[in-house]
C-alpha cells in the first residue's frame, strides 16, 4: 500500500522545519500534489508559504524532515537539480533576466528532458501569451508587471516541467491581467499540468484547484477540496482574514 502511495503522489512534502540563521519559519510542515492536480498553498502573510516554497525548490533547505518528487527524496539537492528533476519555479517577484529580450528569457532554460508529447516551444507559449510575441525584442526591463508575469510563466513551462510551481500568482497585477493569468492556468489544468500555486484570491483558487492546504506559522492547519473551503467561511476568516 505505501508504495502505491507514493506512486500516485508526484510531490511529498513531510514535515518538514525550515530556518533563516537562528530563526525557524516552519514547524513541521506538510503538503502532497498527485500528478495532474492542481493544489493551492494559502495563508496570511508572513506565515511561511514562501519559504515552504524556498524548501521544496532547495534555495533554502529544510533541515528535517522529508521532500519527495516523484519518488526521489530531494531535500539535500541544490536547486539546478532539483529543476532538472522537472520542477519549474514563477519565483515571487518574477525575477526575469532585465538585460535580455523576451525571446531569450524564453529560450535560456528551455529543455524537454523527459520527451513530452506535446511539448512547449516559443511557438506554443506565444499562442499562449501573444502579447510575448509582439515583445519578442524588447528588453525585460522594458515590460510592465503583467507583461513580466507572462514571461516568468512562459519561461518556467519552456523547461517543461512536471510540477509547476507559482509564488504570488497573481500579486500587484491589473485586474485584466489578473484574469488573463487565471485562464492561462485553468489551459495548463486542462492539459494535465500539476501546478502548486500561492495566491490570495480565494475565489478564483476554489473555481480552479483540486485541493488547497492552509499554513498557520510554519505548520498546516487545514487541508481540503474547494468544496470544503467554501462550506467552512469561519475558517477563511480565521486564517486567511477574509
Amino acid at each position: 500500500m505505501a508504495e502505491k502511495i507514493m506512486a500516485d503522489t508526484l510531490l511529498e512534502v513531510d514535515g518538514i522545519e525550515t530556518c533563516y540563521g537562528l530563526s525557524q519559519v516552519l514547524f513541521g510542515l506538510s503538503l502532497s500534489i498527485k500528478p495532474g492536480e492542481m493544489v493551492s498553498l494559502m495563508g496570511r502573510n508572513g506565515m511561511g508559504k514562501t519559504t515552504t516554497i524556498r524548501s521544496i525548490m532547495g534555495l533554502t533547505p529544510a533541515r528535517a524532515g522529508s521532500i519527495r518528487f516523484a519518488g526521489a527524496e530531494v531535500r539535500q539537492l541544490p536547486s539546478y537539480r532539483i529543476a532538472k528533476l522537472g520542477v519549474g519555479l514563477v519565483p515571487e517577484g518574477r525575477q526575469i533576466f532585465p538585460n535580455l529580450t523576451v525571446r531569450e528569457n524564453l529560450v535560456a532554460a528551455a529543455a524537454d528532458r523527459f520527451g513530452s508529447a506535446n511539448p512547449w516551444t516559443l511557438a506554443a507559449i506565444y499562442v499562449m501569451f501573444p502579447r510575448l510575441a509582439e515583445r519578442a525584442a524588447n528588453m525585460g526591463n522594458q515590460l510592465s508587471g503583467g507583461e513580466q508575469q507572462m514571461l516568468a510563466i512562459g519561461r518556467a513551462l519552456m523547461t517543461n516541467p512536471k510540477l509547476l510551481i507559482l509564488d504570488e500568482a497573481t500579486e500587484g497585477l491589473a485586474p485584466l491581467i489578473r484574469e488573463e493569468i487565471w485562464h492561462c492556468l485553468s489551459l495548463l489544468k486542462s492539459r494535465g499540468q500539476s501546478i502548486l500555486v500561492v495566491d490570495k484570491n480565494v475565489d478564483h483558487l476554489a473555481r480552479i484547484c483540486d485541493r488547497h492546504f492552509i499554513i498557520e506559522r510554519g505548520k498546516t492547519v487545514w487541508s481540503g477540496t474547494s468544496d470544503e473551503l467554501m462550506a467552512e467561511p469561519d475558517l477563511q476568516h480565521k486564517y486567511l482574514g477574509i
